[in-house]
């Protein structure tokens, strides 16, 4: 390992331990997401009890897919990093542009703990207890759930380039409030966390298999369920890695053209 990757791993180590100690933070988020997975549930249960039209997904697999997503809420690219907003809006910022480090990967190393240190306090205990007592199954084979923790690798580094997209934001906007507001909604209902994506009309369907959003909830829960074959994982990791590639040269891009306009403000 060279001398960069062993800067980026330690950013990675410690902003994750610092993360971990935030379990309060992870039991409110726990007890949130398991409030609203109950409401989810109920919601679902209404329509299919509703319906006797065939559907996509029995309903077994979307009160399963209901619970993962519940698990792995944290995983999702929701918001911008708090402490590069803070940096922006002092001009602290400065410090970050001096170090001997690339901005880039500084920021998605940042953006990759961020995502992976709540994700494990919340989805833990939300497995082990929808495992227990919510109908949650294990996935029918091994080979489904490797592919499931394939997968999920693959969201974790899609999530990190959007969220990392979010934060280069911030270089024009400053507050960061409009894309906060903005993406939080398209994310989830694009993503399949409010409605699995087999359930949205056919005319909808290529629109949301290209777009990146699916890598991030979708695919990984449908490999879980075994929905989708295990032996499909390569395609499913490949649309994910696709689209991070295309999303961290796009963020290099921004930053670089944002970088030779910056004015720091404040000090």
């Amino acid at each position: 390992m060279t001398a960069a990757a062993h800067a980026y791993a330690a950013i990675v180590g410690a902003r994750f331990r610092m993360l971990l100690q935030y379990r309060a933070a992870a039991l409110a988020g726990f007890a949130t997401n398991l409030f609203w997975g109950f409401i989810r549930v109920m919601i679902f249960d209404a329509f299919y009890r509703s319906s006797a039209a065939p559907q996509p997904m029995s309903r077994e697999d979307v009160m399963g897919y209901i619970w993962l997503g519940q698990a792995m809420f944290a995983l999702l690219p929701w918001n911008t990093d708090p402490d590069v907003r803070g940096m922006i809006r002092t001009g602290t910022v400065a410090y970050e542009l001096v170090r001997p480090l690339d901005l880039y990967a500084l920021w998605f190393s940042r953006g990759l703990a961020a995502r992976l240190a709540p994700t494990l306090l919340r989805a833990v205990p939300m497995l082990v207890i929808a495992w227990l007592f919510l109908g949650l199954q294990l996935p029918p084979s091994l080979a489904s759930g490797a592919a499931w923790v394939a997968a999920t690798a693959g969201a974790l580094l899609l999530s990190s380039a959007l969220a990392t997209l979010l934060t280069l934001s911030l270089l024009w906007t400053l507050s960061g409030e409009g894309v906060t507001r903005i993406v939080p909604p398209l994310v989830y209902m694009l993503s399949g966390m409010v409605i699995p994506l087999p359930l949205y009309p056919d005319w909808a369907q290529p629109l949301l298999d290209f777009l990146p959003f699916r890598g991030l909830v979708d695919t990984p829960f449908r490999l879980y369920l075994g929905h989708i074959p295990p032996e499909h994982v390569g395609a499913v990791l490949a649309h994910q890695l696709v689209w991070t590639a295309a999303l961290v040269l796009l963020g290099r891009r921004l930053l670089a053209r944002a970088t030779r306009r910056l004015v720091v403000q404040g000090g």
